[in-house]
């Protein structure tokens, strides 16, 4: 049941009068939402965000009744309740709204920052976290991120003050909503608005429905996270082959480990901390800078090797780096880290001569084929 439904009968007439005046000058209204939406989405432009789509509307005459009939309980039994916006028009914040969606959570807040910062077009009067499921109450729900702005010296919102009231001086200032939220929770806000506050029998709910809500929301939440993970990976990634910023960083043991660890996380971990073994191997070839190592990681590169040695136990970090090493030089990695040629005892010089035996036979065969 609506707030209008439920309005007091004594309040109708000024709920009804104020909905008319809505009524008159909602089309200078939309001019305004119109000029809102282009004006935020100009915010973007040549900046390091592109949100998915700016999207706006002006608030439905239906919608505005609906709000502007919103009651506060007399504190005096037998008194008339009173109003929560006795003057709806100048009173509600959200009769033009804007909505901004991204694609990452992290997203949101570059956006906002982003829509603050134009002091000469916007005043931001509020700014708040709106989360139906907040983190505090352990629940879930969509969170959006909601700034209140105030026009500064607006044309189309000046022609929208002298159609409201001519003979009051029009200042250009007015009040507007922008949400701003991830795709998925619009998406999920957006079904579920339809599902619970438009349902067209409120007695057909059932509870099952609250608790399937609250578990897609847990799943959003969780494929939220992962992608914000996988974005965060592929830009830490993209910049290992940045010559000129974090693919020049040398090649240090604590790197060479960060490195590794972000191309190849699903090798074994080192049981001990020490890299230092690691960047030796790499700096006797003058690997020594980060893109020399991702280039070195390459996908196709470790599964041939992993095929050629067919490894009988899952090797570390420091036996894998070695055999891509093997691969890529061959005997030049071989004179250039095992023991000398002529010496007594050479375990290490053994071993890289059996691997690049079966490297070299694993070649040929795949080249025969």
């Amino acid at each position: 049941m609506s707030a209008w439904d439920q309005l007091d009968d004594r309040l109708r007439p000024a709920v009804e009068a104020s909905t008319r005046e809505f009524e008159r000058v909602r089309p200078r209204l939309e001019e305004v939402t119109r000029q809102m939406q282009a004006s935020i989405q100009e915010i973007f432009v040549g900046t390091e965000l592109s949100p998915l789509f700016v999207t706006a509307r002006t608030k439905s005459i239906e919608s505005f009744r609906d709000k502007a009939s919103r009651m506060l309980a007399s504190t005096v039994p037998g008194d008339a309740p009173t109003l929560v916006f006795p003057d709806p028009l100048r009173n509600l914040t959200d009769v033009v709204g804007v909505r901004v969606i991204t694609t990452l959570p992290h997203e949101v807040d570059v956006a906002a920052n982003l829509i603050k910062r134009q002091r000469q077009e916007f005043d931001c009067r509020g700014d708040r976290e709106k989360d139906i499921g907040t983190i505090e109450s352990g629940t879930y729900g969509y969170s959006s991120r909601h700034l209140i702005l105030r026009t500064i010296q607006s044309e189309a919102v000046k022609e929208y003050q002298r159609a409201l009231d001519p003979a009051a001086k029009a200042g250009g200032s007015y009040m507007l909503e922008v949400q701003i939220r991830t795709v998925l929770a619009h998406a999920w806000s957006e079904i579920e608005h339809d599902i619970r506050f438009k349902a067209s029998n409120p007695r057909a709910w059932s509870p099952y429905f609250d608790r399937q809500f609250t578990g897609t929301a847990a799943m959003l939440e969780s494929v939220e996270s992962a992608f914000a993970e996988l974005h965060e990976r592929y830009e830490t990634v993209t910049g290992f082959w940045d010559e000129d910023g974090e693919g020049s960083a040398p090649l240090t043991p604590n790197r060479v480990r960060d490195v590794w660890q972000t191309l190849l996380p699903h090798v074994d971990r080192k049981s001990d901390d020490n890299w230092g073994w690691a960047a030796e191997l790499l700096a006797a070839h003058g690997l020594t800078t980060t893109t020399s190592l991702a280039s070195l990681l390459q996908a196709d590169t470790i599964t041939s090797v992993r095929r050629a040695l067919d490894h009988r136990y899952s090797p570390g970090p420091d036996r894998l780096l070695d055999d891509v090493l093997l691969w890529h030089y061959g005997e030049r990695h071989i004179d250039l880290t095992a023991e000398a040629a002529e010496a007594a005892v050479s375990p290490r010089r053994d071993s890289l001569q059996r691997r690049h035996r079966q490297m070299t036979t694993f070649r040929a065969l795949e080249a025969s084929k």
